[in-house]
């Protein structure tokens, strides 16, 4: 069933309507973020089918974002919103629906069970309805913050947009449940910087890294491993921009793709093109690790500095590289073809500056552990005074980008500087993370690190699913906490990271031992993983790791590119000194009340027939 389509007269009266209003979001974006081009510069299709496809632009002067939902074979409805992980229980909800005579447009919530709920303040306001040739075109905005306990708060970092279709008419708002609904979700940063965008020198030249003729799996999830290799004799360029290369049609389906440079090393890898969890996977590959570019979906183009740009080519530098396209497939569609990619642009006209990544947080081991049925477990590594102070430049070095990273288990990371004991800046900050969602993001504002300052990077976990503890490694299974961060000068400083002194975990192992004497006891001889296996976990085994990993010395690894450390002395070293810690942010809420509503809102819908 579809909507009620309005007579002739209210058409042409909401026709006007609709293109005043959209007008004036024109304005407002163009005062804001918006690039010129266009007054919605963010597209994002909701669903794998392609029926729902959202727009938007951010206004940071006005701390609102307005959005544009564009909704193909419109029946009786949508649900949109957003939620902590992409629930629909407990989700923030806007909903236009129908009872069979006329359309409603609502801000919701949904309780645990999924039923939805009137909201007593409505900060989802529709700003025009119109039928086009594409389908159904909703026009509304929301406030960053609210204050409404009902409303989620829209912050930097990963958004979880969550929709629903309704396939028929409802005679209310709380009969809708979406247990009978059919929903999904998507992972969006909704708050993109507003920084300028520089200009491309004159002699850049462009090369596209894109793997030909892929058949994608009928499976929800596939990461694609794909072998290039840049021409024989390549000299060294630098990188200043790349953006994405989508098979059209795919658009849905293509989640997030990197482009990796192999190691050095070797003077050859084989080709490949192949699921990245293949046994036919050549080992070599993996050797591959060295970033060059990221893109996940709702990401525009990437621009380096003007100041810098990304060394690649030369004697010194390897000739392959890796191509990895995550395929997001929930529908299990068959028989769709892609040669999605990236494109890279480069310049011979080198700048002042390369470019360089440097990891930030724990050091691939399984002496950083997590324990089982934990909802919030806090790991932290550091980048230390002692490290800053050996490898940073006197002028120090600045970031302008950053690409947060953790296995399945992670759901919020932070780094943060500090100096002189002082927190001084917050670097990147995702309290909403996805392991499923990772990009490079441009950060608002670059930030300076001088030598003698801190790096911290926490990393926060929930293995309320796992029944043995989630070691730290390699493998998907184990768990990473990873900042790389994107800054300029290079110098030989690739990795900071730490992890707690092997020594006091092995006495940790001991005072479990000691205090559980009737348990099955952990044995030295045995591997670390072994015996947090072999751990009783009860509140004191708890409690106890968590006291070890705040106040226990660190072993530092402060490498250079070559994975040899800086000379010094990094065994044993002392947890960084923090005797003032930044506020936690405020959300700031809009001025004016907003009244309680009698109802739902009445929609006439304008335009021609979609």
């Amino acid at each position: 069933m579809q909507l009620p389509r309005p007579s002739a007269r209210e058409a042409a009266s909401m026709y006007g309507t609709a293109v005043a209003v959209f007008l004036v979001i024109l304005v407002a974006a163009l005062q804001g973020s918006a690039p010129p081009e266009s007054p919605f510069p963010y597209r994002i299709p909701l669903d794998p089918e392609g029926t729902l496809e959202l727009a938007w632009n951010v206004s940071y002067a006005q701390e609102t974002v307005h959005f544009q939902l564009l909704v193909r074979e419109l029946r009786a409805g949508v649900l949109f919103g957003m939620s902590d992980r992409g629930e629909m229980e407990n989700a923030d909800l806007t909903v236009l629906w129908t009872d069979g005579d006329s359309a409603y447009f609502a801000d919701a919530w949904s309780d645990q069970k999924g039923q939805i709920h009137l909201d007593a303040q409505q900060d989802y306001q529709l700003l025009g309805a119109q039928r086009t040739p594409q389908g159904l075109s909703l026009l509304f905005r929301r406030p960053f913050s609210t204050c409404d306990p009902r409303d989620y708060l829209i912050e930097d970092g990963t958004v979880h947009l969550v929709y629903g279709i309704l396939e028929r008419p409802f005679p209310s708002l709380e009969a809708i449940d979406t247990a009978g609904l059919r929903t999904g979700l998507q992972r969006v940063q909704l708050l993109k910087p507003d920084i300028s965008v520089p200009a491309l020198p004159a002699d850049v030249q462009t090369m596209e890294v894109r793997a030909p003729d892929v058949l994608i799996p009928g499976q929800e999830t596939t990461y694609w491993c794909y072998m290039t290799e840049l021409p024989a004799g390549f000299p060294r360029h630098h990188i200043v921009m790349y953006e994405p290369i989508v098979t059209e049609g795919n658009e849905a389906l293509v989640h997030h793709m990197e482009v990796f440079q192999c190691a050095a090393g070797f003077k050859s890898f084989p080709h490949f093109s192949g699921p990245c969890d293949s046994k036919m996977k050549p080992e070599r590959l993996n050797y591959c690790r060295h970033v060059l570019a990221a893109w996940a979906l709702g990401a525009k183009a990437f621009y380096y500095p003007e100041r810098a740009g990304l060394a690649f080519g030369g004697e010194e530098s390897s000739r392959f590289l890796r191509l990895e396209v995550h395929y997001h497939n929930p529908r299990k569609i068959e028989g769709r073809r892609d040669s999605s990619g990236i494109r890279l642009y480069y310049t011979a006209s080198l700048r002042p500056f390369d470019a360089g990544i440097m990891e930030l947080g724990l050091v691939y081991t399984p002496v950083m552990a997590i324990p089982p049925r934990e909802a919030a477990f806090v790991l932290t590594g550091y980048c230390t005074d002692n490290c800053t102070q050996l490898a940073l430049p006197p002028s120090g070095i600045h970031i302008f980008a950053s690409q947060l990273h953790t296995h399945l288990t992670g759901r919020k990371v932070v780094t943060v500087l500090a100096r002189d004991g002082r927190e001084m800046t917050i670097v990147n900050r995702d309290d909403h993370y996805s392991p499923h969602f990772q990009e490079i993001r441009m950060l608002k504002k670059m930030v300076t690190v001088h030598p003698g300052d801190v790096l911290i990077t926490s990393c926060t976990y929930n293995t309320e699913d796992r029944t043995l503890a989630t070691v730290g490694g390699f493998g998907i299974l184990e768990e990473m906490c990873v900042n790389y961060v994107h800054y300029y000068p290079r110098t030989e400083l690739e990795l900071c990271k730490s992890a707690v002194d092997a020594g006091f975990l092995q006495k940790y192992f001991r005072l479990v031992n000691s205090f559980h004497s009737g348990e099955v006891p952990t044995s030295q001889q045995a591997s670390v993983p072994q015996q947090f296996a072999e751990v009783p976990w009860t509140s004191f085994s708890r409690d106890t790791l968590r006291a070890l990993y705040r106040f226990a010395p660190l072993a530092m690894h402060c490498n250079k590119s070559s994975a040899l450390r800086f000379q010094g002395e990094w065994d044993q070293q002392p947890l960084p000194r923090i005797v003032s810690q930044l506020p936690a942010p405020a959300p700031r809420c809009q001025a004016g009340p907003c009244l309680s509503p009698a109802g739902p809102a009445v929609v006439r819908i304008g335009g021609g027939r979609g």
